[in-house]
């Protein structure tokens, strides 16, 4: 059991006040007693509001539920519709035109155009591998993945592989920095002096070579005649640096598996060694013990010779849980768990005050600013409470007004629909707004659960409503004065194995208008840092101004399935797809603890699956089952089917309990739950039959 000690009327679990008191608040200059009796009055406040937004969620769900069940086998009727959201209060009227005014927002948000990593907070060595990706070697990224045809031949360095990486990177070389004249392949040796043809290109010289800039991004050419690769080449290049993922946020949300007050301290104990610097991560590899640290800032010369530094660490932003969840870790004074959210934003702003206090070795933000990505809210309303929220976290910590900066997710129906007037709500603290196909679709599947049988998931990706949510996030975006300023994403490519793909496609991403966008490894960062050279975002953003915004109808067409024709098979087929994703990635949440991982899926390809994911595989198959389109005993089927390939996949694991055969098995039953009872989970979240069913896990253990 919890060891409880009362704050200032709370029940806080002891190892979460011990952690507070004794880690946290040294250094601040705020006394515990004063900190709890704040902590205390912002419960009092916001927990019944936050309540209340959650019963609005559930009123409009039951209203729009309704609607579709008395329409039910009509054709959608798209004008009356959209009337009927509009008098419900789903819709909101449009603000009148504005520009978002946040301040002091550091380069990599507001300037800067490059990827972004997205790394669980509950690992401190991904944690650290994330942090220390501002710069990565494409060499190494080249070399190490199918980014280019083949393989490299085991049993040390491959000079044929190396030939095909070095060719590459320098005809990446000849695109991103041209010389005057020649190649970077026959440039020769560089002591004789070369000549790129945009002088203003070089910023200056490290210790091992020279540093070029293209649109914003640096690129350290290394120059090494002693290295075993650069004392073959004709200009002794040893190596191309890129400065690669801009930013990283640490995520205690989607991607982590955090259900009580152990689990939620050691969250925030990552993030404080983030904060203070001292974060170290001890693991074995090669059999060699290696213990990994934050990297320093790099130093370089410029022109003139004077010494300067470029930041050696990804900016970090912290991922919030949402509005829906509550945690044991604090009980209110009536009895009930406190609203997680409203602990996090606390925590969390009391923990990065180190790095505005600079207590710490290495500073993350140089402009004195806190990040925060809020997930999961719906609508403006949600977002007004979260920015009152900071305000009182603020005026907590007295910190200056709009010192917590905010980043939108823009994942849930309500708030891509009401998008101008979400950012309005947040326009003097907002720094992100940031797409995510599969929430998205998630509550796309749950907003319109009766309105009848949704096309298949992977149909999705090709459907109206999909073409304007993404048009109109970077298009709204940048009616709001984004440009410049802040931050416009989108998201993950979730194959961290085929990166030869992703090199063909992400660069989509940039050509969008987004500044930024989701990569899955500091390797992936590497080679989506190369499209930021191809494509000049803030041209990009310019053209895309002049564009109308996408229409509201589109993005408020329901997918759903017209004239069904399936077959048997396609159903079957549909349905292992789904129960194999739901299994592989539940299995290890609930058994494990594990929030995010490479999950092989049906074909055995390995894509980074989180919570995301299962919502949507969650979702549609008890859409299906709510319409008829498959049966329960088909799907119980393909749960059977698919926890033995599980099994299989998970062969190697000591640590994994398989599922076949055994229906005891905790992971297995909540799986089913997932789908069985995903008529009725709250907006389709997949969150609370997790919560539960690892806690019964942990209990057990």
């Amino acid at each position: 059991m919890t060891s409880i000690v009362e704050r200032a009327g709370l029940s806080v679990a002891a190892e979460l006040a011990d952690f507070i008191e004794q880690q946290v608040l040294p250094g601040t200059d705020i006394d515990a007693r004063p900190f709890w009796s704040g902590v205390a009055s912002i419960f009092a406040d916001f927990a019944p509001r936050n309540r209340a937004l959650l019963e609005k969620r559930d009123a409009l769900q039951a209203q729009i539920d309704a609607w579709h069940r008395d329409r039910a086998g009509q054709p959608i009727d798209q004008t009356a519709y959209e009337a009927f959201l509009r008098e419900i209060g789903y819709l909101v009227p449009e603000p009148a035109p504005f520009t978002i005014n946040p301040q002091k927002v550091d380069a990599e948000l507001a300037t800067l155009a490059g990827p972004q990593l997205v790394v669980p907070v509950l690992n401190a060595r991904f944690l650290l591998n994330a942090a220390n990706a501002r710069w990565g070697s494409l060499y190494d990224a080249l070399y190490g993945t199918d980014a280019l045809p083949g393989a490299a031949k085991p049993g040390g360095y491959d000079p044929e592989r190396g030939a095909q990486v070095i060719a590459w990177a320098k005809a990446f070389l000849d695109r991103a920095v041209p010389l005057v004249s020649g190649s970077w392949v026959d440039m020769g040796d560089p002591a004789k002096g070369f000549a790129i043809a945009d002088g203003t290109q070089y910023v200056g010289a490290t210790a091992r070579g020279r540093l070029f800039r293209k649109n914003g991004l640096h690129i350290e050419v290394v120059f090494d005649r002693n290295h075993p690769i650069g004392k073959d080449d004709p200009s002794g290049i040893a190596d191309v640096v890129l400065e690669s993922a801009l930013s990283t946020i640490v995520d205690l949300e989607d991607s982590v598996a955090a259900v009580d007050a152990q689990d939620k301290v050691a969250a925030y104990a990552n993030w404080l060694g983030l904060m203070k610097g001292d974060l170290t991560a001890t693991f074995e590899k090669g059999g060699k013990m290696l213990t990994r640290a934050l990297n320093q800032d790099r130093i370089f010369k410029d022109r003139e010779g004077s010494q300067w530094s470029l930041k050696g660490r990804s900016l970090l932003l912290v991922r919030n849980v949402g509005h829906l969840m509550t945690t044991p870790a604090v009980r209110l004074a009536d009895g009930n768990e406190a609203p997680e959210g409203i602990l996090d934003g606390i925590v969390t702003s009391l923990v990065a005050l180190h790095d505005l206090k600079a207590t710490g070795a290495v500073r993350n933000s140089l402009t004195g600013s806190i990040y925060i990505v809020k997930p999961k809210m719906h609508g403006p309303e949600e977002c007004a409470f979260t920015n009152d929220l900071f305000d009182a976290i603020e005026d907590l910590l007295g910190l200056e007004r709009h010192a917590i900066k905010v980043g939108v997710m823009d994942e849930e129906r309500r708030t891509s629909a009401n998008l101008a007037a979400c950012i309005f709500a947040v326009k003097d603290r907002v720094v992100f707004i940031n797409t995510g196909f599969l929430d998205r679709t998630g509550d796309e599947i749950h907003t319109s659960m009766r309105a009848g049988p949704m096309i298949r998931k992977g149909d999705m990706k090709t459907s109206d409503w999909i073409k304007a949510y993404e048009d109109r996030n970077v298009q709204i975006g940048l009616a709001c004065g984004f440009s410049g300023q802040a931050q416009i994403g989108k998201g993950m490519w979730a194959a961290p194995d085929r990166m030869a793909d992703m090199l063909e496609q992400k660069i989509a991403h940039p050509r969008s208008g987004a500044n930024t966008a989701w990569v899955p490894s500091p390797t992936a960062a590497t080679l989506h840092a190369t499209h930021y050279h191809e494509v000049d975002v803030p041209v990009r953003q310019q053209e895309r101004k002049a564009e109308a915004i996408a229409p509201l109808g589109d993005l408020l067409t329901v997918p759903l399935a017209q004239g069904i024709n399936w077959s048997e098979q396609d159903i079957v087929e549909e349905l292992e797809n789904n129960a194999q994703g739901i299994l592989g990635y539940v299995v290890r949440w609930i058994d494990q603890g594990v929030g995010c991982s490479k999950v092989p899926d049906i074909n055995d390809i390995g894509l980074m699956e989180d919570r995301a994911t299962l919502r949507i595989s969650s979702q549609h198959i008890a859409n299906w089952l709510l319409h008829g389109v498959c049966s329960e005993a088909q799907v119980n089927a393909a749960f059977e089917k698919m926890a033995a390939k599980v099994d299989a996949q998970n062969a190697g694991d000591p640590l994994y309990r398989p599922m076949a055969g055994h229906p005891d098995s905790l992971a297995l039953q909540a799986a089913r739950a997932l789908v069985f009872e995903g008529v009725t989970q709250p907006n389709g979240y997949t969150e609370p039959l997790l919560h539960a069913w690892r806690q019964r896990v942990k209990a057990n253990a």
